[in-house]
């Protein structure tokens, strides 16, 4: 049985258990979870460090393979078991997912890490209110492009769902949220309706639902 490691509440974690649910893996059946992180603890146990020595969820066993990096977890859970081809493996779609999961990595997260992180894990005396806005400013910047690019295809990758759209989604979604909790301090929102239309898809059509936060997970 696969073993994941990881709280439900880490956008990480629900990265893989939505891919799980398209793959139709189902937890206690098909695979184990472990709550860790937070105020779980257990990331910074040797036994967990072991499996992860950055001390960070979330981390998968496979018998006798070990992975950290959300995104890495992705591509080796519909490598190994998109038995139902749920997944495209076309070039085409393939590589215009996979560009996506880079750029969640090195564009979409790191401007809007620092107004979720700045405004949902840092008491509030400690904030650095110019940060966070600076930084959802340029996640609205950021976004226009995936904007105009869903103007012209129904998902990030073309005609069909993919993994790309996984981790886009979850990081998108928080990026609403933030604005419906603490709009004074993020500023504006921009209007991106094809994004909105994208996302609503994905909602009726997909497990999207099931793994986004109804609520900002805050801690007080």
């Amino acid at each position: 049985m696969l073993r994941l490691w990881g709280r439900k509440s880490s956008i990480n974690v629900q990265k893989v258990l939505w891919c799980l649910a398209e793959l139709g893996l189902k937890e206690n059946i098909d695979f184990e979870r472990i709550d860790a992180g937070l105020h779980f603890g257990v990331i910074h146990t040797p036994e967990f460090l072991k499996l992860n020595p950055n001390g960070l969820v979330p981390a998968l066993q496979d018998d006798e393979l070990v992975l950290w990096e959300s995104n890495t977890i992705l591509r080796y859970l519909i490598q190994q078991y998109d038995k139902n081809k749920r997944f495209p493996v076309d070039n085409l779609s393939k590589y215009g997912s996979e560009k996506w999961l880079d750029w969640q990595l090195t564009t979409l997260w790191p401007s809007l890490r620092r107004a979720f992180l700045g405004l949902t894990r840092t008491p509030e005396a400690e904030r650095d209110y110019d940060a966070i806005y600076q930084g959802y400013q340029a996640t609205n910047q950021s976004l226009k492009l995936l904007d105009d690019i869903l103007e012209k295809q129904s998902y990030c990758s073309g005609k069909q769902f993919h993994i790309g759209d996984i981790v886009l989604a979850l990081g998108i979604h928080r990026w609403v949220l933030l604005h419906q909790a603490f709009p004074e301090k993020t500023g504006p929102r921009a209007e991106l309706k094809h994004i909105t239309r994208w996302l609503k898809q994905l909602e009726n059509e997909t497990c999207f639902k099931d793994f986004a936060d109804k609520e900002l997970n805050i801690v007080k």
